[in-house]
């Protein structure tokens, strides 16, 4: 339990964020030389998507940058200073509707943003575990909060029930997304295709004792899904669960 008591500069307090600091005018004369923020960011990106999030240190990362670590204290405080860095510049890989456009369709619009979402969270699995660890106030982060909150106001909900249906939607997205994300890196570990590891991992999991009335089922279902390849499959699932989604967030605005 949090104490209240005590003057305010004493109580615990949020972290910050690398936005507030101003850290980036921050050096000016005897920095390092061929380093600014943005190779840093773009090195720590690259070093993320190969290596995954354990392995990403500040050693590692001058490492690649062929400079000494204290060389990268110029540019930001902290190792999370860079993860947020890194997140936020991801975010800006992000292709946005215009959410001013009145006219569009909010329903394709909030597709567009699900998918695009979607596949961020498979290009880089090391976002998931630290997405709800900063502010994520930076100007790629906000840019799609705020598309994502224009496209579903325009969707007729109630104010009180936007941020609803943006959690429904994007909460839905983000566990889809870690997960294909983490299926795809067991694949990757295994040098099969993604064919032949579905098939493999059926075969395995029919042959455990009392599976095989489940595994019936599973097959039946998989067959009536449809699709042709195992990406096939995880698109025709994540295309279904979206419209119902977006069926519930009509339904709620008939309800008025």
């Amino acid at each position: 339990m949090v104490k209240e008591d005590g003057p305010p500069e004493d109580r615990p307090k949020a972290r910050g964020s690398v936005w507030l600091t101003g850290k980036e005018r921050r050096g000016r004369g005897g920095q390092p030389s061929g380093l600014d923020r943005d190779r840093i960011t773009a090195t720590s990106v690259a070093l993320l998507d190969a290596e995954g999030l354990d392995r990403f240190s500040m050693r590692r990362l001058a490492g690649e940058l062929n400079v000494t670590a204290m060389s990268l204290y110029w540019y930001v405080d902290t190792k999370d200073d860079l993860l947020e860095l890194a997140l936020d510049t991801v975010f800006g890989e992000l292709l946005l509707p215009d959410p001013e456009d009145t006219a569009a369709d909010w329903r394709e619009q909030l597709r567009t943003l699900a998918t695009e979402y979607r596949a961020m969270m498979v290009r880089h699995p090391w976002l998931s575990p630290i997405a709800g660890r900063f502010l994520n106030i930076g100007p790629h982060s906000l840019a799609f909060s705020r598309a994502v909150q224009r496209v579903v106001g325009r969707a007729g909900l109630p104010a009180h029930g936007v941020t609803g249906a943006i959690s429904a939607v994007f909460q839905f997205v983000y566990g889809y997304g870690t997960i294909e994300g983490h299926f795809h890196a067991r694949i990757a570990d295994t040098g099969l295709s993604a064919e032949e590891y579905f098939q493999q991992s059926l075969t395995v999991a029919s042959e455990v004792p009392g599976t095989s009335e489940v595994m019936k089922e599973s097959y039946a279902l998989m067959a009536a899904r449809g699709g042709d390849t195992v990406q096939e499959m995880l698109d025709r699932d994540f295309a279904f669960a979206l419209d119902l989604l977006v069926a519930g967030i009509e339904a709620m605005v008939a309800r008025g």
